[in-house]
């Protein structure tokens, strides 16, 4: 069974379907792209580590973490190992120092835990050539959450009056009230305005 290595690129929100979210995955070493449709708790958790957001209260996958250190118990890697049915299955391969051991996780979970532990996350290939998607080659180098926009139909931005000093202001203050999801959305905005600066 070949595997393969893939990074997180980001988060995408959409705009019109509400509290849907995508966690998009990139293959390490080529242009597919795994998007993973997943809940608004989860989408917190992975934006708050990406951005290195430090939020007044632990959340649950921080709690996992801290309570893994405690014991010496380390996650190795996140593996996706089925797909069925559009879901995506995966396990989290932990080692104790004496014994490996595979637990079973919801794949956005998965992630959230492999971004804390920084260990690696690999996909079969096999599901990676059934779900995967190619959108621009060109720019996987430097992978931005805004490239995935035909992820969901996007609609007018409510943050384009704001500068970006106001939607720094905006994002600190959705964090300090532990309202993720508006943070996300801001911070994407933030992107979208970078990307389109480079270009």
């Amino acid at each position: 069974m070949k595997r393969v290595k893939l990074k997180v690129m980001g988060i995408s929100y959409s705009q019109t379907q509400s509290g849907a979210y995508a966690l998009i995955l990139l293959e390490e070493k080529g242009d597919r792209r795994i998007p993973i449709i997943i809940g608004g708790f989860e989408a917190q958790a992975i934006v708050i580590k990406l951005e290195n957001l430090d939020p007044p209260r632990p959340l649950t996958h921080d709690l996992f973490k801290k309570f893994a250190d405690e014991f010496n118990i380390s996650v190795i890697e996140v593996m996706i190992y089925k797909l069925e049915e559009g879901v995506f299955f995966s396990k989290l391969v932990c080692n104790n120092g004496e014994k490996e051991y595979s637990i079973d996780s919801r794949t956005s979970d998965a992630v959230a835990i492999a971004l804390r532990f920084g260990c690696p996350i690999f996909i079969t290939e096999d599901i990676l050539e059934k779900a995967g998607i190619t959108i621009n080659p060109a720019d996987s180098e430097t992978p931005q959450t805004s490239d995935i926009d035909n992820i969901f139909e996007p609609e007018n931005n409510k943050y384009d009056s704001y500068t970006d000093e106001e939607l720094y202001k905006i994002i600190d203050e959705a964090v300090k009230t532990e309202d993720y999801e508006r943070a996300a959305s801001v911070r994407d905005e933030i992107e979208k305005r970078k990307k389109k600066k480079k270009d």
